[in-house]
């Protein structure tokens, strides 16, 4: 991203572009996957087959589990069209957490679904929700579900200290 970039899809915006989504069905990570997916408002149905195709395929290359119950599922690559938005959707699975495969065995209870534009945007966001997740206030309340304004304000808060 140039400087204009990083001002422009600040974390903020690009989870305010990709939603927020509760009780999200699904007993595996396929299932959890096609239903945060099928949630996306702006996009056709063929985009969104195009889009579990490759977070799936990047999936079984090795899991996007992280610790503590994260999960960071992707495209292996960028597939974004220039005039389509990259995003970030924040999803909670509905009925306990899920299966993913972390490396310290935790079940997964919250996923950001990453959909950027270049590979220096996607390490940028990667990196910003490493650092959201790594306070304690910000676990807080992706654990407890919290509504949706007060994740987003508590990442435009946490935003302006990096």
């Amino acid at each position: 991203m140039n400087e204009s970039d990083s001002n422009e899809y600040t974390l903020a915006r690009l989870v305010t572009q990709g939603g927020i989504y509760y009780n999200v069905p699904g007993n595996t990570r396929q299932e959890i996957l096609t239903n945060i997916i099928d949630k996306l408002q702006d996009w056709e149905p063929q985009k969104k087959e195009s889009l579990l195709q490759v977070v799936l395929e990047r999936e079984a290359i090795i899991s996007t589990g992280m610790e503590k119950g994260i999960a960071l599922p992707h495209p292996r690559t960028p597939m974004l069209a220039p005039d389509e938005e990259p995003f970030v959707a924040i999803a909670f699975p509905d009925n306990t957490p899920a299966d993913w495969l972390t490396p310290d065995n935790s079940k997964v209870h919250t996923i950001f679904l990453i959909v950027s534009k270049s590979p220096k945007q996607h390490l940028s966001v990667m990196s910003g929700i490493g650092f959201l997740c790594q306070h304690e206030q910000f676990y807080k309340l992706i654990s407890a579900r919290v509504p949706k304004e007060k994740i987003i304000a508590a990442i435009e808060e946490l935003e302006s200290e990096w």
